[in-house]
């Protein structure tokens, strides 16, 4: 049962950091980035209130936290890469993503607010990305957690962490035939 646990956990595996970066995998990694919110907006397509409330595991959080998530997350990632583009290596403070999951808007509220959220904050992050040059990617900030972490590395995590919870949903959908 753990591996099974482990693939509903991880449906696309964990993250792995690709250090052959060229300017045409940052490229498409950025262009990722900005359809996210419509490859969220397709893997919820036709999902009704009771199957946003349905875990995407057992224990695991519920399809409508997961997509409050991602606005939380990406939210706080749009941050530190501003911070690092402005700062000389700052200090991020890490949040309790569990809690926050937990917190009414993140339980409750209507997905449609994070679903607004994240097209306009992938706007914004993708003409920031677009804007950036090459040795910006380089900058720093510091994750007290995780020690010091490149804008580069912060990329490919969040084109992860968005495939990451989209797959969530749409494993789900396909476990319950939904």
């Amino acid at each position: 049962m753990p591996e099974a646990t482990e693939e509903l956990r991880y449906p696309i595996g964990q993250f792995v950091y690709d250090p052959e970066i060229t300017p045409h995998k940052r490229h498409v990694w950025i262009e990722d980035i900005a359809r996210t919110p419509w490859k969220l907006r397709a893997a919820i397509a036709g999902m009704h209130d009771e199957q946003l409330q349905a875990e995407y595991r057992p224990g695991g959080w519920t399809i409508r936290q997961v997509i409050h998530h991602m606005a939380d997350s990406h939210m706080n990632s749009f941050v530190r890469f501003k911070l690092a583009l402005t700062e000389n290596n700052p200090t991020i403070k890490p949040y309790d993503e569990a809690a926050w999951a937990n917190l009414p808007d993140g339980s409750t509220a209507p997905i449609e607010l994070s679903l607004k959220l994240l097209y306009v904050l992938h706007e914004r992050w993708s003409l920031l990305l677009h804007g950036m040059k090459p040795e910006d990617f380089a900058r720093t900030f510091n994750h007290p957690d995780r020690g010091k972490v490149t804008l580069d590395n912060t990329l490919q995590l969040y084109v992860w962490h968005s495939h990451h919870h989209i797959a969530h949903i749409t494993t789900l959908k396909e476990r319950k035939g939904w």
